[in-house]
């Protein structure tokens, strides 16, 4: 785990403090799950939290899966989900301080048909005292009902160059050509899952050979794997299918796939693109974390989703 040290440093020191309740936003494989278990595993939360609780939601697609998963995880034995939630809580009452990971809780927060009742578990979850609450998202959009620690910490950006080249590093070793490295970590856009997954193809590739078919194949050449861990393309597929986005989004995502530096904000307002509630498209985009607007206030997206969307949704004429 390399770089993230002022993230690290926000989400611990709030952990320490009283009630903290924290979500942990930003694009799909921008690293947020490691980010929390190093969390989960530092010596002072570690001193502070006897009971640590780490609960992957990714496959809790309704309300009632999500209860199970926790109920599961916390060693409460199992009932009727209306009885169980409050079995959970009771649990967690009556015990130590702890601290609860939610991993992915977008999968369950999702679906319209549910969010409230999702919501609702983390309001009953959150009126525990001595229980510190954090959740991983895709996205830039926090749930309601919850009262969330502040300042916020902000949502996931790309790796800073050290960072990226230290995880480069760790997982190919560094007896490559410095040239060729920097102009795949390029490619990566610094996004932590493509690092990892693009330096795994080098192990066994080289650096030269690994470039050459990034050429050809674009995103494909680290899209092997059958779940979003291990492909980048299932990863960006997960979030462009998101039930928050919108035809209008997708449109303007197309377009932003062949734009490197984006659009400007009036670009966006004057340019007459052929697209419906730009602005609602715009605010869908940034909310998913597939595009975002940067330090010269251009609404952009990085080199890897814009690579997969181009490949797979490319701007109409």
């Amino acid at each position: 785990f390399h770089g993230r040290k002022r993230e690290l440093s926000e989400i611990v020191t709030s952990l320490k403090s009283d009630t903290a309740r924290i979500a942990i936003l930003g694009a799909g494989g921008m690293g947020k799950t490691s980010l929390s278990i190093v969390a989960l595993h530092d010596p002072d939360v570690a001193k502070k939290f006897s009971n640590r609780y780490f609960v992957p939601c990714q496959s809790n697609a309704t309300h009632s899966d999500l209860v199970l998963s926790i109920a599961s995880h916390l060693g409460v034995a199992e009932g009727p989900t209306s009885n169980l939630m409050q079995k959970v809580v009771r649990h967690l009452k009556d015990g130590p301080p702890a601290l609860i990971i939610l991993d992915n809780f977008e999968t369950p927060w999702e679906p319209m048909s549910s969010r409230a009742a999702v919501e609702e578990v983390l309001s009953l979850l959150t009126d525990i005292p001595h229980l510190a609450l954090v959740i991983t998202m895709r996205g830039a959009e926090r749930p309601g009902q919850v009262k969330w620690t502040r300042p916020f910490v902000q949502p996931l950006e790309p790796l800073e160059d050290d960072a990226a080249l230290q995880t480069f590093h760790a997982i190919a070793g560094e007896d490559h050509e410095e040239g060729l490295v920097h102009e795949l970590l390029n490619l990566s856009g610094n996004l932590p899952l493509a690092i990892d997954l693009i330096a795994n193809v080098v192990v066994y590739e080289g650096c030269a050979t690994t470039l050459h078919r990034w050429k050809t194949e674009s995103t494909r050449v680290v899209s092997d794997g059958y779940d979003k861990r291990s492909s980048l393309d299932i990863s960006i597929t997960l979030s462009f299918s998101s039930a928050r986005m919108t035809r209008e989004a997708q449109a303007l995502l197309s377009l932003l796939s062949i734009l490197p530096n984006g659009l400007s904000d009036a670009d966006l307002v004057h340019s007459n693109l052929p697209i419906a509630d730009i602005r609602g498209a715009q605010t869908t985009l940034i909310r998913t974390a597939l595009a975002q607007v940067g330090p010269t206030n251009r609404l952009s997206a990085l080199m890897p989703i814009r690579e997969h969307v181009r490949g797979i949704y490319p701007p109409q004429q």
